[in-house]
């Protein structure tokens, strides 16, 4: 029985499409809500940004030619299939940053933007690109930048990527302080705007941060199904060949019945429940069921444990040997 016709398929459009969403999202916070006040946050746009403010340069290009060096690191160290995600990723945010900033009519920009104030404006452009962000990471992609240096550093840490992008963020709108800047008029800002648009920037980077990490935990939740049914052989051959998930049977006894069942129980995405659900619903419409949230599932198809022990001065006869 065919459960998930063309899945492979459809599940590769859904990544491709989220990604695209996510860098739609994250351009239009920055082009719409952003630069237009002379704003900046952290990250290779942030660094556009800045060298936009000082030099007339637009954004897209100065974040296309620093992202190359970043995305060659990635097909090495994180994957081919990152890095092709990444790519077109990058391609279409530089595309993005360029094409929003001359399409957008003004009107709309003074409505959004200006008329609104730079705090207001620094928490939704804050709030967009985190989710940006946390749509392109989900899908297996990136918006470039230290998104990508948060996965590099992911790959062998425990530390969540919207922490280890607010800390490089830090320095990059620190060092907006040395750089001087003018606005769309051309007119130069004085120091004090800077460090104005600086602290600006630490509220858009702390926003897009949480953003992308409360974004990020749900998607990667997980849930323990426990499945009590006749026809508990048909659901477990099913959970494994069509969600590539393992299954352990359990040997339990009814206490009215006094008869011996078995319960299956299954990890998995809580993004899969639905369709889990009605899979088991089409073998068994009378299966029993119990759902649970899981703090946390590490091992082969969900999250890895990363770390050294010996860097968290765990005593070595503790170590495996």
């Amino acid at each position: 029985m065919n459960y998930r016709k063309n899945n492979s398929v459809l599940s590769t459009v859904k990544e491709w499409v989220l990604i695209t969403v996510g860098i739609a999202v994250y351009t239009l916070g920055w082009t719409l809500f952003l630069t237009p006040n002379n704003l900046f946050g952290g990250g290779v746009t942030g660094i556009s940004a800045i060298i936009q403010f000082a030099t007339g340069i637009k954004m897209g290009y100065t974040y296309f030619v620093i992202n190359v060096a970043l995305l060659i690191a990635s097909l090495f160290i994180i994957g081919p299939s990152f890095g092709i995600k990444t790519v077109y990723a990058v391609l279409l945010t530089s595309f993005g940053l360029n094409l929003f900033q001359s399409i957008i009519p003004p009107g709309i920009i003074q409505d959004f933007a200006l008329s609104n104030g730079k705090l207001l404006c620094a928490i939704i452009g804050g709030a967009m690109s985190g989710l940006g962000i946390g749509l392109s990471i989900s899908q297996g992609g990136s918006t470039g930048g230290t998104d990508i240096v948060a996965l590099i550093i992911g790959k062998y840490r425990n530390v969540s990527p919207g922490k280890i992008i607010m800390i490089i963020d830090i320095f990059i709108i620190s060092s907006s302080l040395l750089i001087p800047s003018y606005d769309p008029q051309g007119n130069p800002l004085s120091f004090v705007s800077r460090v104005s648009a600086a602290m600006f920037g630490f509220i858009i980077v702390t926003v897009a941060g949480n953003i992308a990490d409360i974004y990020l935990a749900g998607s990667r939740q997980s849930v323990q199904v426990f499945i009590i049914s006749r026809k508990f052989d048909e659901i477990a051959d099913m959970v494994h060949s069509e969600f590539n998930r393992g299954v352990t049977v359990l040997h339990g006894e009814g206490w009215y019945t006094k008869k011996e069942s078995s319960i299956l129980m299954v990890l998995t995405r809580k993004t899969d429940v639905n369709l889990l659900l009605r899979y088991i619903k089409q073998i068994d419409p009378n299966a029993f069921l119990s759902i649970s949230s899981v703090w946390g599932v590490f091992g082969q198809g969900f999250d890895t444990i990363k770390g050294n022990l010996k860097s968290k001065g765990i005593p070595s006869g503790f170590q495996k040997k």
